[in-house]
């Protein structure tokens, strides 16, 4: 990760950025990251936040040394939006609530994330937008499929009969809403749900 311009006199976030590093999972880079301006923060401690390629992390200093954290991964982002001020950039994210996330209850909430350094905090912003393009586009097709494949729409070998071809089909939909419902409950993982989903329509 390449510091900015303030990472090298500022004991506090240099910790800060230590900590963030050594939370990282294997394969995991941080694509960007922002400090809060301390005019945002003259009654409690600053925030850092940081996209990486897998999750957003939030981090802030605890009462009582260490640091706290919170994050989410980019699959549960909703939307992300910045607002560019005169003394910083504001960033809100909704965050489409899940049983697993540590900052979430099982319903959907805004981030709001204020005061940030204008350049740090739209570097994220612009990151956040791609990954956000992305999961859209995935949950799209994702849902695509699924209503053909409810609709009897999936096309599942052939043979002379028809009435074998559409129990066969029937099966194959009821398989894949399970493995759907498997997904949306994070049982399994988008990549299993695919390796699920071909075995599924290749196996009739």
């Amino acid at each position: 990760m390449e510091p900015n311009d303030n990472s090298s006199d500022d004991p506090r976030l240099n910790k800060a950025l230590d900590h963030l590093n050594s939370v990282l999972v294997t394969g995991e880079t941080i694509e960007a990251w922002a400090i809060q301006r301390r005019l945002f923060a003259l009654t409690k401690r600053r925030l850092l936040i940081a996209a990486t390629s897998g999750r957003f992390i939030k981090i802030k200093r605890g009462l009582l040394g260490g640091f706290d954290m919170t994050d989410f991964r980019w699959q549960d982002l909703g939307d992300a939006k910045i607002k560019v001020g005169i003394f910083g950039a504001d960033i809100f994210m909704k965050i489409f609530g899940s049983s697993d996330l540590a900052i979430s209850e099982g319903s959907d909430q805004v981030l709001v994330l204020p005061g940030f350094r204008k350049d740090q905090a739209e570097k994220l912003y612009r990151f956040a937008q791609a990954q956000d393009q992305s999961w859209r586009e995935k949950r799209r097709v994702r849902e695509l499929e699924e209503l053909r494949a409810k609709s009897g729409g999936v096309t599942i070998g052939t043979n002379q009969g028809g009435q074998q071809t559409g129990n066969a089909g029937g099966e194959a939909s009821a398989k894949l809403q399970q493995a759907k419902e498997m997904l949306d409950k994070k049982l399994i993982t988008d990549s299993e749900y695919e390796s699920l989903k071909a075995k599924i329509i290749s196996g009739f």
